[in-house]
């Protein structure tokens, strides 16, 4: 358990990230699955769609630290490999 007055202050600090990297991390993931439930439906014009709004949330979660770069790029690139299969 935090002791010192440092400690306990990081202690709530890391409270209040959790929380904010826990709500970015569900909107990116909100974002991510209707891109996956628009490949699902077989429409093409809605999943390119999805794809683009959820790739600046991707990329403002990298920015933020809450998922690795490489993880973004893997992300958008398996999707928008599977939107462009669509035809």
């Amino acid at each position: 358990m935090a002791n010192s007055p440092q400690s306990k202050k990081r202690a709530r600090q890391n409270q209040a990230r959790f929380a904010v990297n826990k709500a970015r991390r569900s909107r990116i993931r909100t974002h991510l699955r209707k891109v996956e439930e628009a490949i699902a439906s077989g429409d093409k014009d809605l999943a390119a769609t999805a794809l683009r709004e959820a790739q600046p949330e991707l990329m403002r979660g990298v920015s933020k630290g809450v998922f690795h770069k490489n993880t973004a790029a893997r992300k958008m690139s398996r999707l928008s490999a599977r939107v462009k299969a669509l035809g």
